[in-house]
This record gives C-alpha cells, structure tokens and sequence, in this order.
C-alpha cells in the first residue's frame, strides 16, 4: 500500500502548477512511494559511525600546482597569427560593427 496517495500526488502537482491525468497520478503516486521507502531505508542504515560522504568514490584534486612562469613572447605569438595589428590579433569584421 502506498504511503503516498493519490490526492496529496494532486496537491503537490497542483502547487507545482503542473497538469496530470488521472493515469499519472496514479503511475507518481506509486513511483514517488519507492523513492520514499528507498530514502527511509538509506535513513535506517546510516548511524553514526558511518562517516557522511557526498560522493561514493574519494576525489582527489586533479589540478597542477600553481607555479609561475615566465610569460611567452607576444611578438612570438603574433608571428603566428594568421593576422595582426599593433600588437594585437587581426579578426574578421562581425555583426556588421563600424571599425
């Protein structure tokens, strides 16, 4: 027997401003009562000696220390440009800008 029934499925549907046909209030009751015993037997299982985690599997930052360098050369870099103008890269014109 469902905890949840189909009425209270209505109201929050309602309060949500979303429209169902009977078939589905009928289909969410039931789905939206799995969801609530799943949660309450998770509820059960945690005590406290399980430590609370937000991710199954232990993440490990990934990211290169921060260390500085020394900057690559800007005339360098516009040599490689397809274009460039004082010392600046040369785009294409969009939207119709005036230059």
């Amino acid at each position: 027997m469902s905890s949840l029934s189909r009425d209270e499925v209505a109201r929050v549907a309602g309060l949500a401003r979303i429209d169902l046909t009977p078939a589905e209030l009928d289909r969410l009751a039931g789905e939206l009562d799995v969801i609530v015993e799943s949660v309450a037997r998770v509820s059960e299982i945690a005590t406290p000696d399980v430590p609370a985690t937000s991710h199954p599997l232990p993440l490990t930052n990934v990211f290169r220390t921060d260390e500085p360098v020394a900057p690559v050369d800007r005339d360098e870099v516009l040599a490689a440009a397809p274009a460039a103008q004082d010392g600046k890269f040369l785009v294409p014109q969009i939207l119709g800008e005036d230059a």
